[in-house]
Parts: structure tokens; sequence; C-alpha cells
């Protein structure tokens, strides 16, 4: 298999691509005979998972869907393959959950997705990015809140830490859509909707 991926670098995307397809949060639920997208946010995420199946599951998604992101990159940067190809893996991981095959093109948010991308990339600016998101969550409560300011502060961080153009418009790229997969958190915030961390609803 590495010797196929050195040889054809541009099937590593087409992989990230059906690996980040994979809905691990709504394959757990599913086990449970439970549908997440019925319940709490509608969301297949860590966040509602949680809610809906315990903070156990939650978790186990957060890994799984970090997971997707993380290895893929790994792959690529581990075989020194170019940037275009780290960047085009790591961008599919992240479309692949938002847009899964497996969902008719639907998904979730892409955080958690996101973060194992930049965290084999950029581990330095991910420990960053999480103060900023605990920060956050802490003085508002609000884990989209916590994510969104985290997300639009990685490409910035990838700017002193990676000085390559490439991954940093990825990294635009990829906060562009996780703050358009939360165009109905940021409608909620805005009306005081918006659910906290602590809400069971």
């Amino acid at each position: 298999m590495k010797q196929i991926i050195a040889d054809y670098p541009y099937l590593l995307p087409a992989i990230a691509y059906l690996l980040g397809s994979v809905p691990f949060g709504l394959v757990f639920s599913k086990a449970k005979g439970i549908d997440p997208r019925l319940h709490g946010s509608g969301n297949i995420g860590a966040t509602n998972i949680s809610r809906v199946l315990g903070k156990g599951w939650g978790i186990t998604t957060l890994l799984c869907d970090t997971l997707k992101g993380y290895l893929p990159v790994l792959a690529a940067i581990r075989l020194e393959l170019p940037s275009i190809i780290v960047a085009l893996t790591g961008l599919a991981a992240v479309a692949g959950h938002c847009y899964s095959v497996f969902l008719t093109f639907k998904g979730g948010k892409g955080v958690a997705t996101a973060l194992g991308v930049f965290l084999a990339i950029c581990p330095k600016a991910v420990a960053i990015a999480a103060v900023v998101f605990a920060g956050a969550l802490y003085y508002t409560g609000y884990v989209s809140v916590g994510s969104l300011a985290s997300v639009a502060l990685m490409p910035v961080l990838l700017f002193f830490f990676k000085n390559d153009s490439i991954i940093q418009t990825m990294a635009w790229t990829v906060c562009f859509i996780i703050w358009l997969r939360h165009k109905d958190n940021i409608a909620r915030l805005r009306k005081g909707e918006e659910k906290k961390i602590t809400s069971a609803k």
C-alpha cells in the first residue's frame, strides 16, 4: 500500500475523503438504536453524541473523527509527499466528514477532523488553538464559539509556524468550510438560542 501511494500520490486524497466520510457518531448511535439526527442539536459530531449517548461515546466519536484527519495527513507527511498532496489530503478528509458520500453529501461540522489534520501538520499550532478553544468554552459555555474561534486562528498560526502558502491556503479553506457548516449555530448565537455544553436538550 505504501508503495502504491508513493507511485500514485493522488490516491491519498481520495482515500482521505472516503475515510472522512465514515460517520462514526451515526454508526455508534445506530448500534444503540438511536438516530442522533433526531435528538439534541441533530448533529452527528462528538458534542451531540455526548448528549445522546453519554460522554464516553462522545469521547470515542471525537477520537475517531480526529483520527480520520490525522492518519491520512500523517501518511502524506511520512511519505514526504509534496505540500499540495498534504494539503489536498487534509482538505479531502474534512470535506468527507462535512459532505459524506455515505450520507448523500451531508455530514457534520468538521471540527474534530480538522483537529486531526492540523495536529499532523503542526502540533504547536494546535496546542495554542486548543488553549483558545478552552478559554472561549469556559467563558461562554458554547462549544460552537470555541470551535469557531480556534479554527479561525489556525491559518494565522500556520503563517508563523509553517511558512507554506499551500498549507495556509488549505487552512483558510477548511476554516471557511467549518464556519459555513456552523451557519445555524451562528444564527442561534445571534438570537441567544444556542445550547450550552451543559444543556441536555
